[in-house]
Parts: C-alpha cells; structure tokens; sequence
C-alpha cells in the first residue's frame, strides 16, 4: 500500500500548490490597487495604444495617475487616444511619439528612436508597457506568408527589444521602475499553435525575455514582468475560432486592462483574468497530443473559410 499512500501525498501536494495559486490570484484581485505612481514614477510610456488591449490600458493608466507618452505609427490615432485620456483624467498629461514599429532596426527608425529616447531620458518615466503586436498573417501554412508579413512580425520582437532598451536606462539611474510585456498564453499554456507558427513563436521569446530581464534587473528595483492571456475580446480574438467556445470567459478590453494594472510588479509570469487561469488549468490536463491535433483541425478549417472569404468578388 505504499505506492497508494505516496500517490496520496502527491495528490494533495499539487492541490495544496493550486489552491495556493487561486488564493494569491485572489488576494491581488480584490485588494485594493496598488499606488504605482508612488511605487515606481509619474510617467507610463505605452506601444500600441490607439485600439484594443492598448487603448484600454493607456487609459486605466492614466486613471491610476499616470502621465503617458503614446508610441504608436499613427499620428491621427493617437491624438483620438489622447483627447480620450484627457476626458478621461483631465490632470494627466500626455506625449505622443510617433514610430513606425515594424520598421524597427532599419535605417528609417533611427531618427524617430532618437527621438523616443529624448523624451524619455527628460521624463520620470517609471512604468514601460509593450503592448503592440501583430498576429497576421491568420491560419496559414509557412510557406503561404509573404515577406511583407514577415517584416511587420518584426514588431513583436524588435519593437519589444527596442523600445525597453531605450527606457530602462532612466529606470536603473533612478532605481525604480515597471516593465509590463504583453505576451499569451498561446505561447505558455498550450504546446503548439499550428497554422499561427509565427505569432506564437514570437510570443514565446517575449516570456523568455520578460523573464530574463526580471532576474537581470530586480536587484536595480525594476520589476519586469510578462502577461500571458488568453482571448480578449476585439479584432485580435475574433482572429481564432477557439475564441467563439470560450466566450464566457472572454473579457472586454476594459475589464482586461483594469485587472492587468492591478498585477504590474506581481511577478515574471502572470495571468491577470481569473477566467484565463481556468482555461490554464484545463489546458494542462488535456494531453498535448489532443490539443496538437484539436488546433490543427480548427485552423486548417478557418484556413478554408478565410480562403473561401478572400475568392469573393469586391462589390462595386
């Protein structure tokens, strides 16, 4: 009977270990928030704030107190975001730097990343979000993505790599600061994405990034952390079929962000949404070679309906 007895204490060993994950997902949830001001600096610098995710942080951001420089490739969005932000939280202030993000690393950046790095060096800047991403092209083999593709998937690692480089200086001369990576669990929590290679490959060096740089630099008081959700709702979500069985646990970008601000500076890794984790633990327990072939079968069939879309005459 031992070898009963030891699976026993394995047993409640790992429902010790989840329950004190629920409980501590709990306990950040419904404290009260964080004073990140306070904590690391008066200014949030923020990729990709002109929709979605992006749009919804900048925002509670500026909620929180925060003063937000704005980096993103459109000028006219992101003056929307911040007349927005100013209704939003009139005392706050804002910056908009304009950057073509998937041009990163070319010889037509540099210009517009000097820039960047002169307006952070003269802000106190404590809090750094990475938001921006791209997740086309959607459901197609390797070999179907063009080369434009290719480069504008340049964002998820350059942009991220970049932009950090430029504003942890400040943070370690002042020895505070935040960095928030926008990740997904589509890199963590599952053991593949067939027909979306691209997207979660680049999704998995942000973890491994986020926390290398969180061991590299929590001794000069930076937190850096990596957010791995699931499917929030928006154009990026509505790219997946899986997000339409999954819809009650969907959040609104709003919820998403309020939640998400509550965690910055709890850890490398972390899942904001409580319905996220649930799908996180299902995940787990589904073998991995059902998955593999649950996706596959999922994306090779939004291939087909995206391929049956795009042969549709253009009207007019």
């Amino acid at each position: 009977m031992a070898w009963f007895a030891s699976l026993v204490v394995l047993g409640a060993v790992y429902v010790a270990a989840l329950a004190f994950r629920l409980v501590r997902h709990l306990a950040v949830c419904f404290r009260g928030p964080k004073d990140i001001r306070r904590c690391y600096g008066t200014w949030a610098t923020i990729t990709g704030p002109t929709s979605g995710i992006g749009w919804s942080l900048a925002v509670e951001l500026a909620r929180s107190g925060l003063n937000l420089v704005l980096v993103g490739q459109d000028p006219a969005k992101l003056r929307d975001i911040s007349q927005t932000i100013c209704r939003a939280a009139p005392t706050v202030k804002t910056q908009d730097s304009s950057l073509g993000l998937s041009l990163l690393a070319t010889a037509h950046s540099d210009e517009a990343m000097r820039r960047l790095r002169q307006t952070v060096e003269a802000l106190d800047v404590g809090v750094l979000v990475n938001n921006a991403g791209v997740l086309e092209p959607c459901a197609v083999f390797l070999h179907e993505a063009g080369a434009e593709e290719w480069v504008d998937m340049r964002v998820n690692l350059l942009a991220l790599t970049e932009v950090t480089a430029a504003v942890i200086p400040g943070m370690v001369d002042r020895g505070r600061g935040a960095v928030v990576n926008l990740g997904s669990a589509s890199s963590e929590a599952i053991p593949s994405l067939p027909l979306y290679t691209m997207y979660a490959a680049t999704k998995r060096y942000v973890a491994r990034f986020s926390k290398s740089l969180h061991f590299e630099y929590r001794s000069k008081g930076i937190d850096v952390q990596c957010q791995a959700p699931f499917f929030v709702a928006g154009t990026m979500a509505s790219a997946f079929v899986e997000a339409r069985r999954f819809m009650p646990l969907t959040p609104t970008p709003e919820t998403y962000a309020r939640t998400a601000v509550r965690w910055i500076g709890h850890g490398p890794l972390c899942v904001p949404i409580l319905g996220h984790r649930i799908m996180w633990f299902f995940s787990g327990i589904v073998p991995d070679f059902l998955l593999d072939e649950m996706l596959l079968h999922d994306h090779l069939w939004q291939r087909k309906e995206l391929q049956s879309i795009r042969s549709l005459p253009t009207s007019g």
